[in-house]
C-alpha cells in the first residue's frame, strides 16, 4: 500500500509539471485549433464523396448492361472499367491543368499537368481536390458509352474515352470551374451557375453522346424502312434498377460533395437531390402510363436520373419546394426527349442523350429560373449563355473527333460481329456461359420461336436470361 501511495504521488507531481509547462490557451490559439479541426474536416468530406461519385461508375455500368443485350455485357464492363482506369492517367497528365491551372485567357490553364502543383511537404489539398475533380471527368466519360453501346469497336472507344476526359471536358469546366482552384473561365466570370455540373458534366456528356450516336448510326434492326422503331430489348432490367438506386446514392456525394467544405450548406443540397430525383421518377411514371397505357418501368427510372441531373446545376441556390418542380419537369422532358430522338432515327439505348444532355440544359436553366436570391433577365441570359457555349463547344468538337476515329481506326464494328455480340467478338468472352437468352415484350408474351408474337411500342423492354442445362 506504502508503493501504491508514492506511484499516485508521482504521477500527480508529473502531471502537475507537464500542465504548469503549457502555456494558457489565447483567442489566436484557440483559432488556429479550430481552423485545424475545419481543415481535416474538409478533407475527409471531399475525400469521402469522391467515394461516392466514384461508384456511380458501377451505377452507370449497370444501367447500360441492363438496358442492353447480354451478348454485349462483358464489353459494357469493360468500357466502364477503362472509362475511369484510362481518364484517371490522362486527368492527371492532361486534364487537371487545363481545367485548374493558371489562366490568363479564361478559356483553358496553362500549369498544373502531371499534377505539378503538389509538392511534397506542402499543402496536400490539391491531391483531395484534384481526386474529387477526377471522379466528376470519369462520370462525363461514361455518359458517352450508353448512347453507343452494342455496336462501338473497342479501340475506337478507348480513344474517344482519352479524348473526352483530357480535352473535351476540361477545356468547358476551365470556363466554368476554373477559379476553384488557380484558373479563372470567363463563363464563370459572367456569373454562371452550375453548382456540381448539370451542364458542365452531364450536358457535356450527353453532346458528346449525340455526336458518337449520329456518327454510328442505329444499331441493326432499331428501326424499319418505314421509319417505325423496334424496340431491342435490354436483358435485365433489375439490374438496371440497381444501377439507377446506386446513381442516386452516389449523386448524395456528387452534389453536396461539390461544396468540398464540411459545412451546414450540405443538408439542404442534400435534401434538394433527393426531392428533385423522386419528383422525376414520379411524374416520369404518369407521363409514360399516359403516353403507353402502362406505368413503364425504363422510363421511370430515367426519370428519376433526370430529376437529379435537373437539380445538379441550382442544387445549392433553390428552395426544396423549387427543387420538386425542377425534377418533375426534368421527369417530364426525359419521355417525350427520348420519344423525340428515336422518331429522327438517333439511337441512344439507354437514353443517355435525353438524362443528361437535354436536362442537364433543363437543369442549367432552372438554376437561374427558381434562384431562391431572385430572377432576373440578366442572370437567365447568362445561363443560356453557358448552355448555348456548352454546346457549341461540345458536340462539333465531339463529332469531328468520331468522324476522324470512324476514317482511321474504325468506330463501328462490322455487321457481323454486332450480330454475334461484341463480348465474343472483342473480347473473346461471355457474360452468361450457362444461360440461354428468351425475349418478352412488355406484356409478357414470348417473342421467342414457337411461341405467340407481341411487338412492344415503349422504349425499353425486357430480355430474360434462362439456364442451359
Amino acid at each position: 500500500m506504502k508503493k501504491l501511495g508514492m506511484l499516485i504521488i508521482y504521477m500527480i507531481f508529473s502531471l502537475s509539471v507537464v500542465w504548469a509547462g503549457d502555456e494558457a490557451p489565447t483567442v489566436t490559439s484557440n483559432k488556429t485549433a479550430i481552423d485545424l479541426v475545419q481543415s481535416h474536416a474538409d478533407y475527409v468530406w471531399t475525400i469521402v464523396a469522391a467515394m461516392f461519385v466514384f461508384f456511380m461508375q458501377a451505377g452507370f455500368a449497370m444501367v447500360e448492361a441492363g438496358f442492353t443485350r447480354a451478348k454485349n455485357a462483358v464489353n459494357i464492363m469493360m468500357k466502364n472499367l477503362m472509362d475511369f482506369s484510362m481518364g484517371s492517367i490522362v486527368f492527371f497528365a492532361v486534364g487537371f491543368g487545363l481545367m485548374f491551372g493558371v489562366s490568363k485567357t479564361g478559356f483553358f490553364g496553362t500549369s498544373g499537368f502531371f499534377l505539378s502543383d503538389f509538392k511534397i511537404g506542402g499543402d496536400p489539398w490539391v491531391l483531395a481536390f484534384w481526386m474529387f475533380q477526377a471522379v466528376f471527368a470519369a462520370t462525363a466519360a461514361t455518359i458517352v458509352s450508353g448512347a453507343m453501346a452494342e455496336r462501338t469497336k473497342f479501340s475506337g472507344y478507348l480513344l474517344y474515352s482519352v479524348f473526352i476526359t483530357g480535352l473535351i471536358y476540361p477545356i468547358f469546366g476551365s470556363w466554368a470551374w476554373g477559379s476553384l482552384f488557380h484558373g479563372g473561365g470567363w463563363l464563370e466570370n459572367l456569373g454562371f451557375i452550375d453548382f456540381a455540373g448539370s451542364t458542365v458534366v452531364h450536358s457535356v456528356g450527353g453532346w458528346s453522346a449525340l455526336a458518337g450516336a449520329i456518327v454510328l448510326g442505329p444499331r441493326l434492326g432499331k428501326y424499319t424502312k418505314e421509319g417505325k422503331v423496334k424496340p431491342i430489348l435490354g436483358h435485365n432490367i433489375p439490374l438496371a434498377a440497381i444501377g439507377v438506386f446506386i446513381l442516386w446514392l452516389g449523386w448524395f456525394g456528387f452534389n453536396p460533395g461539390s461544396t468540398t467544405a464540411a459545412s451546414k450548406d450540405i443538408a439542404m443540397i442534400f435534401v434538394n437531390t433527393n426531392l428533385a430525383a423522386a419528383a422525376g421518377a414520379i411524374i416520369a411514371m404518369f407521363v409514360s402510363w399516359i403516353k403507353f397505357g402502362k406505368p413503364e418501368v425504363g422510363m421511370s427510372l430515367n426519370g428519376a436520373l433526370a430529376g437529379l441531373v435537373g437539380i445538379t446545376a441550382g442544387c445549392a441556390n433553390v428552395t426544396p419546394t423549387s427543387a420538386i418542380v425542377i425534377g418533375a419537369i426534368a421527369g417530364m422532358i426525359v419521355v417525350f426527349s427520348v420519344m423525340f430522338f428515336d422518331k429522327i432515327r438517333v439511337d441512344d439505348p439507354v437514353g443517355a442523350i435525353s438524362v443528361h444532355g437535354v436536362c442537364g440544359a433543363w437543369g442549367t436553366l432552372a438554376a437561374g429560373i427558381f434562384n431562391m436570391d431572385g430572377m432576373t433577365f440578366s442572370i437567365l441570359a447568362v445561363q443560356l449563355i453557358g448552355i448555348a457555349a456548352c454546346f457549341a463547344w461540345t458536340f462539333p468538337v465531339a463529332y469531328l473527333l468520331f468522324k476522324l476515329i470512324d476514317m482511321t481506326i474504325g468506330l463501328r464494328v462490322s455487321k457481323e460481329e454486332e450480330l454475334e455480340g461484341l463480348d465474343a467478338t472483342e473480347h473473346g468472352g461471355n457474360a452468361y456461359p450457362d444461360f440461354t437468352t428468351i425475349n418478352h415484350g412488355t406484356m409478357g408474351v414470348s417473342s421467342g420461336s414457337g411461341g405467340p408474337k407481341y411487338e412492344s411500342t415503349t422504349p425499353f423492354a425486357s430480355e430474360k436470361l434462362v439456364n442451359q442445362p
